[in-house]
């Protein structure tokens, strides 16, 4: 819960100090009557302790009644998740012939797709999410749509390819998501938010470069959270010898940071598809703070009620 309105908290100093009082004031009054009275008289001037509750509750109540008014002057609000609807994302796979290594079971690849799965469960169903691949070059296999099964059949096909053109898998995603962004933004509007998530294990060995491609993202104000994907002891069975291919998180963090995204490891399967489901979590709903205030003022008027109807019962007084 957080306060729209919080300087008005420091008002519960006030009635912090009100409630002090009120307890000093009680111990003085049992002093003052035991100097006083006889100890004969004692028991007749004191409340029995069996009944302290009577005096003290209405004066407990009111207290809260005014913590509480003093909590709703400074709006409480709680964070809501509320779906994104507008926004298009764009799932950009690694597919080079590393991906091919068994050090994450049963391949890179085949886990890599399972956590791509998971993420897309974890949208709304309004968003439009597309894929893309790629290896030496990169490929839109599915435009930004609402057809989650389009998606999944897309992931199902991918198939690995020589190289590893990263730079070109932001270029083809920017390129979806203008395409998105010229069908479906209305007239005086402006577009729709947009993301990138991308995975891989290496370094670009062709194509563009990918300072040139995070250039063009941070112009295109479209962040790229990019998945590093592998273990360092990688090697993939190249005709009966293996070939090492570490996973390069290095690369993959920089071009997060240039592109105002976020950066995540990946070293096992499980691990993949928790990233993926809180990278869908965070990208496909946006918080909002929701006002409660009125919780606060309802009960608080409950709370002086209640104060109000005890202490005529018990004293025929108010408060």
């Amino acid at each position: 819960m957080t306060f729209l309105a919080g300087h008005w908290l420091w008002l519960l100093l006030l009635v912090a100090a009100l409630a002090a009082g009120y307890v000093v004031m009680s111990l003085r009054r049992r002093v003052y009557a035991a100097r006083l009275a006889s100890t004969a008289l004692l028991a007749t001037v004191l409340p029995r302790r069996p009944q302290w509750w009577r005096r003290h509750i209405p004066a407990i109540l009111l207290l809260l009644t005014l913590a509480g008014l003093v909590v709703s002057l400074a709006r409480p609000a709680r964070a809501e998740r509320i779906p994104r609807e507008r926004a298009t994302i764009m799932l950009a796979i690694d597919v080079s012939n590393s991906m091919a290594a068994t050090d994450i079971a049963p391949t890179r690849l085949e886990a890599a797709k399972q956590g791509a799965m998971a993420f897309i469960d974890q949208l709304p169903p309004r968003i439009n999410l597309g894929l893309v691949s790629f290896a030496g070059s990169a490929s839109i296999l599915v435009p930004p749509t609402t057809d989650r099964e389009a998606v999944r059949a897309g992931i199902r096909n991918l198939q690995l390819g020589p190289a590893t053109a990263v730079g070109e898998g932001i270029f083809a995603s920017l390129q979806a998501i203008a395409m998105a962004a010229d069908q479906t933004s209305e007239a005086g509007q402006p577009p729709p938010p947009a993301a990138i998530v991308l995975l891989s294990d290496g370094e670009t060995t062709r194509g563009r470069p990918n300072s040139q491609a995070a250039l063009a993202a941070r112009e295109a104000d479209v962040p790229v959270d990019t998945i590093a994907y592998g273990t360092e002891d990688g090697t993939l069975d190249v005709s009966g010898q293996q070939i090492p291919v570490p996973v390069n998180e290095d690369a993959l963090r920089e071009l997060a940071e240039q592109t105002g995204g976020s950066y995540h490891r990946a070293a096992s399967g499980d691990e993949l598809t928790s990233v993926y489901r809180g990278l869908g979590s965070s990208i496909g709903y946006r918080t909002e703070h929701r006002e409660i205030t009125t919780w606060f003022v309802g009960l608080s008027l409950i709370l002086g009620l209640s104060a109000a109807g005890l202490s005529l019962a018990f004293s025929a007084r108010l408060p």
